[in-house]
């Protein structure tokens, strides 16, 4: 997101002579020489009619959409707006038709306003003034949010005489602020409810959607029955059409989608309040419709399970145990033997040995053999702690190092030490045998 800049206001200077001097008189101390003129009342009077009249059109903007009005709708735009832009902002309201909403408003930050002098010519091409202060959509969608969440909008208005209108949502990406897209942004949305969640997809996929549909709420339950700690027990499921529009929804340019079938991602975070906004689950447009009906299930409550324990996870905390437990819940109760679930660990058992040390976090952020061995070294470590501790103790394990964060070794070694009775060596030692042992 762009850095707030606060905004100039350039004021005409006077200069007068004083005789004797042919010098332009020095500046007071209350106005240091080269400093910007403080705002007069007159400038102050007219932000604030401006931002008004923003926060007025915006509401307008809103209502319109959520009143399904949209003669109101187009009308909030910019009547010399490119005629692309009107295009998609049309598309964009039919879009929404099939999208149940408890709220969608926005927020305006006007002392978040861009500087827009390196903006082309055209980009205020006809307009009398144009603007781009901070906005943000705050939207919930009924029977997925308890909450409302909210995204940045990198909007551009413009005015014509004494009215404001919405210019483009495009033009500032060049300046660093761009407009979040959600699904809606791609194609028309229909969503399916079920009793702990919704399933948002596009016309065309509703052979995928019956399935998910069918495992979703069951997944629910089966987390809540391992994890104890209260969440919402609410789960919106996307599923997109295509790799860019799963990219867009993920939020990250390089999100690996040809290697990654689903993902768990979240707006906003307060561990101390344990407030989280904007939880997904992102599916892959490719990869879930190839999965069987018992991958699928593991898959949706490994997914799940990051919902869940979302409120208790600190960032930096070990990807090893956070992709092990969830992994485990995934495979619980499935009837999955290490050696279906994770054939290349065994295989490397069986040749080489059992691996030296716990997963890196770095292996996480690869593709292809790494990151699949990674999450099946991950899912036998939390197997093994399972197994050898209990399942409640793998629970106390994830919810001591989620909490903790990014800590250094000794300190991962002190917590283990408290929870296991035992360090990350002899871990790691415990997990070996238990790998060979699953040899026999």
């Amino acid at each position: 997101m762009a850095a707030a800049i606060a905004a100039i206001f350039l004021l005409g200077l006077a200069l007068v002579s004083v005789p004797g001097t042919g010098e332009p008189p020095p500046a007071g101390p209350a106005q240091p020489l080269g400093a910007p003129a403080p705002p007069t009342e007159a400038d102050v009077r007219d932000a604030d009619t401006r931002a008004a009249a923003v926060t007025d059109l915006l509401d307008r903007r809103a209502a319109a959409l959520r009143d399904r009005d949209e003669q109101a709708f187009l009308a909030t735009l910019d009547p010399e707006a490119d005629e692309a832009f009107v295009t998609t902002q049309r598309e964009l309201f039919d879009n929404l038709a099939g999208v149940p909403l408890d709220e969608w408003s926005y927020r305006l930050h006007p002392g978040d306003a861009l500087d827009l002098t390196d903006l082309p010519d055209e980009a205020a091409a006809g307009a009398d003034e144009v603007w781009a202060p901070g906005v943000d959509l705050r939207y919930a969608l009924r029977g997925g949010d308890v909450v409302p969440t909210s995204r940045a909008m990198g909007y551009l208005f413009a005015r014509h005489d004494d009215s404001w209108y919405l210019r483009s949502d495009t033009e500032l990406d060049r300046l660093g602020r761009r407009t979040w897209r959600g699904p809606w942004d791609f194609a028309p949305c229909q969503v399916a409810a079920t009793g702990h969640g919704i399933v948002l997809s596009h016309p065309g996929s509703e052979p995928m959607v019956e399935r998910l549909v069918g495992e979703l709420d069951s997944s629910v339950r089966a987390v809540s029955e391992l994890w104890p700690t209260s969440w919402s027990e609410r789960v919106v499921l996307m599923l997109p059409d295509s790799a860019s529009e799963m990219r867009a929804l993920v939020g990250a340019k390089d999100f690996p989608v040809d290697s990654v079938v689903a993902v768990a991602v979240a707006d906003r975070v307060n561990n101390a309040s344990r407030e989280v906004t904007g939880q997904r689950v992102v599916l892959s447009p490719t990869g879930v419709r190839a999965l069987s009906l018992t991958s699928l299930r593991v898959v949706l409550r490994h997914e799940i399970t990051h919902v869940a324990a979302r409120a208790d996870t600190v960032d930096g905390s070990p990807t090893w145990l956070l992709e092990g437990f969830a992994d485990y819940v995934g495979y619980r109760d499935s009837g999955v033997t290490l050696d279906e679930g994770a054939p290349d660990l065994m295989r490397q058992v069986r040749d080489d040995g059992p691996p030296g040390s716990l997963p890196e976090d770095r292996s996480f952020s690869s593709s292809g053999p790494e990151l699949d061995r990674a999450y099946q070294e991950s899912w036998s470590v939390a197997r093994y702690i399972a197994a050898e501790y209990g399942e409640d103790t793998l629970i106390d394990l994830y919810r001591t190092l989620a909490a903790a964060g990014a800590v250094s070794a000794r300190e991962t070694d002190d917590l283990l030490r408290d929870v296991l009775g035992v360090d990350r060596a002899e871990l790691v030692r415990g997990w070996q045998d238990y790998l060979l042992g699953a040899l026999e």
